[in-house]
């Protein structure tokens, strides 16, 4: 699920319905990628409840029971997700998800018509086509204004005509010009480097993100944890980080709430190929209070796999997942079929190179401080 909002022209009221332990999370991420708020079965529990979303400057009336929730920025994301136990589960889900709902104060007060909405910001046309990127950074700016702690990097964007009123991109200074491309092109490849990269805090192949969302140093809301040990102290570092995570991994949540591991090689630390047949055996599996599921992804998109038993996660609640005598579980990463026997523990993989996902909703401690370690993926044929 996932809910574009703008409560500019006023609040919304959101309602989140029963739902009986089943693990959910809603996650609010703001118009520059920051998560600041979460409601859901860790943060708040799964009754039922009304939150009052609002622009930070709401001194108006907040009705009945609910829990204000103040917005940084006047647009921002709700990105939600519900537990699905199998195939056989989904009418359920399905049920469950048309009660989560959003409605502008006005009308669930009693309007007739929603409040217009005022759109998002558009760059000036007239700007030159290869400094388009810097456009629409000038407008974001005057539209999402970031906060005091980024003064330095205000004043840094304003040498750069970030910070105009008027566009300086339509007929720019020629030497600001070439400047200005080389530096977004060095930047995008920047990212690009580090967003195809293993990470060199690997463990046994695996990168955890653990703390590759704490980018959020100044709005840290409902359901967030506002520690030293959730945020990146450096402002620099942050921004690299945040720009590193947009790329590869969109609206990731915070390691407390779910933590995502990453791997690209296998035990010998050649890179993971649909070419070879792979195994992971968990000898222990994910400690978390919630689930866990390993997700297939190619390379360089990260796009899912298709492939010819729609297969694109294998975790806890996959039906019929086998499990050894011993506890443990044996995950086969090919691109052809493992053999009678197998097959419910075979995840799909593509042609060429490919990037596993680990995720773990709700870790346990095990997690957090690191003592738990995913094992390698080691390569069979």
């Amino acid at each position: 699920m996932i809910g574009q909002c703008d409560v500019r022209q006023g609040p919304l009221v959101l309602h989140v319905p029963d739902t009986h332990d089943r693990h959910y999370v809603l996650q609010f991420v703001d118009a520059w990628t920051n998560n600041f708020t979460y409601i859901g079965r860790r943060a708040t529990g799964t009754a039922e409840a009304e939150y009052l979303l609002t622009d930070p400057a709401y001194d108006g009336p907040v009705p009945g029971d609910m829990t204000v929730v103040p917005v940084p920025t006047g647009v921002f994301s709700i990105i939600g997700r519900v537990q699905v136990d199998g195939d056989a589960d989904l009418p359920a889900v399905h049920a469950l998800q048309d009660q989560f709902t959003l409605t502008p104060l006005t009308v669930h007060q009693g309007a007739a018509t929603p409040p217009a909405v005022a759109g998002a910001p558009q760059p000036d046309p007239r700007a030159r086509q290869d400094l388009a990127w810097w456009e629409r950074f000038r407008v974001a700016l005057a539209a999402f204004p970031p906060p005091v702690g980024d003064g330095q990097f205000l004043a840094l964007a304003e040498q750069f005509g970030a910070t105009a009123t008027e566009s300086p991109y339509v007929d720019p200074d020629p030497g600001l010009a070439e400047v200005l491309v080389a530096g977004q092109q060095a930047g995008q490849a920047k990212i690009e480097e580090l967003a195809g990269q293993g990470g060199g805090d690997a463990v046994n192949g695996w990168t955890s993100a653990l703390h590759g969302f704490d980018y959020n140093l100044d709005h840290l809301g409902l359901g967030t944890i506002d520690a030293p040990e959730w945020k990146i102290p450096d402002r620099p570092t942050a921004y690299l980080g945040r720009a590193v995570a947009a790329r590869g991994g969109l609206w990731g949540n915070h390691g407390y709430e779910a933590n995502y591991a990453f791997v690209w090689t296998d035990a010998d630390g050649q890179p993971l190929d649909g070419a070879n047949r792979y195994e992971l055996r968990l000898e222990q599996l994910p400690p978390v209070d919630a689930f866990w599921s390993l997700t297939m992804y190619d390379i360089p998109d990260f796009y899912l796999v298709p492939n010819p038993i729609d297969r694109y996660s294998i975790g806890d609640r996959t039906p019929g997942l086998h499990t050894d005598p011993d506890g443990s579980v044996t995950i086969y990463l090919q691109a052809d079929a493992p053999g009678p026997g197998k097959e419910a523990n075979w995840l799909p993989t593509p042609a060429g190179v490919f990037r596993p996902v680990m995720r773990m909703y709700q870790p346990q401690q095990p997690v957090l401080d690191g003592t738990y370690v995913l094992p390698p993926v080691r390569t069979v044929g």
